[in-house]
Parts: C-alpha cells; sequence; structure tokens
C-alpha cells in the first residue's frame, strides 16, 4: 500500500478524496466554516498550512502549502508534532484546545461545539497511510 508524506500535496489530495467520501452533510450537520491549521517547527524548518472549508456539511476547500494559508473562520497554530497526533487521533481537539497546545484566533465557544466534527474528519485523515 503507498503511503504519503504528511501535508505533501498527494496527502492532501488522498484527505480530500477520503473526507468526500466518508463524511457526509449529515454527518457533519450541514455544518459551514473554515479553518486553517498553522504547523510551526516543522522537521524541514519551514512554516506549513492545512486549510479545510465546509459549505452546508460539503467539503468545498482542502489544501496544504508552505506559509500561513488561506483565510479562515479559524486559525489554529500549533507544533507539527501536535498536529500530527491530533491527525494520528493521539490527541483530541477538544483536549488540545483546553490543554492549550493548540492556540486558536476565532470565536472559542463555536470552536468547542465544532470540534467533534473535526475528530470526526481527524479520524478519516487518521486512516491515510502516512509518513510523519
Amino acid at each position: 500500500m503507498a503511503s504519503f508524506v504528511y501535508l505533501s500535496p498527494e496527502w492532501a489530495e488522498e484527505g480530500r478524496r477520503l473526507a468526500e467520501e466518508k463524511l457526509t452533510q449529515e454527518t457533519l450537520h450541514h455544518v459551514t466554516s473554515s479553518m486553517t491549521n498553522i504547523y510551526r517547527n516543522c522537521p524541514d524548518g519551514k512554516e506549513r498550512y492545512f486549510h479545510v472549508a465546509f459549505e452546508d456539511g460539503k467539503v468545498t476547500g482542502f489544501e496544504t502549502g508552505e506559509g500561513e494559508g488561506p483565510k479562515a473562520e479559524f486559525r489554529i497554530i500549533a507544533d507539527y508534532v501536535t498536529f500530527a497526533q491530533i491527525t494520528r487521533g493521539e490527541l483530541g481537539a477538544v483536549r488540545a484546545l483546553t490543554s492549550r497546545k493548540l492556540s486558536l484566533r476565532g470565536n472559542m465557544a463555536k470552536a468547542l461545539r465544532l470540534a467533534p466534527l473535526v475528530d470526526k474528519l481527524n479520524k478519516v485523515l487518521a486512516t491515510i497511510p502516512t509518513e510523519y
């Protein structure tokens, strides 16, 4: 089975495909929102981002790249290691937020309400064979 380098364009393509296939509008409660995760201290020394957007529970944006990334309702900043733990399903979004492993820019109350949906996305992403 092929594996993907975490945050590579190929990883993002596979992530989008799986998210569109496995996360229904009902599963995502018809949510309309977006988030850009900013990865600090990446192994290659660069700053990277992961951006995802949903409209009425459908994936409308899903990309990775270098730098700050697209504007979003939520901007979440953390170390690469923390995001890798979340993506692998080792650390939940709420726990990461409340333990201050993540820095959030956006409405905290709404972020906490949406966290279970983010965990559903992360469970899908955790199925991607990934090289961290």
